[in-house]
């Protein structure tokens, strides 16, 4: 068995599926104390910090969340969680990947608490998407934790 080429940092983020955006908002803010992070209107998207971590609530009554909509009505309230890591080679990655016989669903470069870094998105053996993210990632090609 191959060890992963990376180190895990903790949580970057969460992703919950929600149909009433102000409803959400109103509770993570006034219940958690969550503030405000980035907005997604063309997503139907907002984020909320949660300490040093974000919580994002994806509104699936949007037109822009058509991907997120779970395929039976109620089946589903998150569309993945986010675990960080140290800097992550992506070829080593997607070598790592291939030994253990996990596809790739998506690769990307997207936000999170940490910045925009490289994202592998896998599904773990019960159908749960993983979004493995690196730290951000800037213009002089280092990456930050």
């Amino acid at each position: 068995m191959s060890l992963p080429p990376f180190t895990l940092t903790g949580f970057d983020h969460v992703v919950y599926l929600v149909d009433d955006m102000a409803k959400a908002i109103e509770f993570y803010a006034s219940v958690l104390g969550c503030v405000p992070g980035y907005s997604y209107p063309a997503l139907g998207m907002e984020q909320l910090w949660c300490g040093s971590c974000l919580i994002v609530l994806w509104d699936i009554t949007h037109p822009g969340a058509a991907s997120a909509v779970p395929p039976v009505p109620g089946g589903r309230n998150v569309d993945h969680l986010c675990i960080a890591t140290s800097p992550i080679d992506p070829a080593a990655m997607r070598a790592h990947l291939a030994a253990h016989g996990v596809p790739i669903v998506h690769e990307a470069t997207h936000g999170g608490a940490r910045g925009m870094g490289h994202s592998f998105y896998i599904l773990d053996p019960f159908g749960n998407k993983l979004e493995i993210k690196g730290p951000a990632e800037y213009a002089d090609g280092r990456a930050r934790a």
